[in-house]
């Protein structure tokens, strides 16, 4: 089972790999903000763990488990941000928001989330009628 952080950099070589093709040490420690030293670290512990395969000097590529989750992960980070949207938090919010809690939900919370925002998204009523709501309740 990977752990926050390491959930956390399996989102973003995911993402790097999908946007660029490719995930090196220093673009994930640029995008994460933290030191090369400590991305080498983790990307380690991943390729022990079995989600990337790791060579130094020749960069990272992501496993099948490891592409697996990472595609999960960047759903999640995704969908929490688009229901957090959905709902009218202040888009000065979300990111944090998301950040803050994305580690701590079950994946079937997840998924019935998912099923939330599907609901919403069915009929743009839906999605009028609770911004009214929060407008109303403000």
């Amino acid at each position: 089972m990977a752990t926050a952080s390491m959930e956390d950099y399996l989102e973003r070589i995911y993402q790097l790999i999908e946007e660029k093709g490719y995930a090196r040490v220093s673009d994930i420690a640029d995008t994460l903000e933290v030191h090369p030293s400590s991305v080498t670290k983790m990307v380690q512990k991943l390729d022990k763990s079995g989600y990337v395969i790791y060579e130094k000097y020749r960069g990272l590529i992501l496993t099948a488990k490891g592409n697996k989750i990472g595609k999960r992960l960047v759903y999640r980070h995704e969908l929490l941000e688009d229901f957090l949207h959905l709902i009218g938090v202040d888009e000065s919010y979300i990111y944090t928001d998301v950040e803050g809690i994305e580690h701590h939900l079950s994946w079937d919370a997840i998924d019935r989330i998912g099923d939330l925002v599907q609901y919403f998204k069915e009929d743009p009523k839906r999605i009028a009628e609770l911004q009214n709501q929060n407008k109303t309740e403000s």
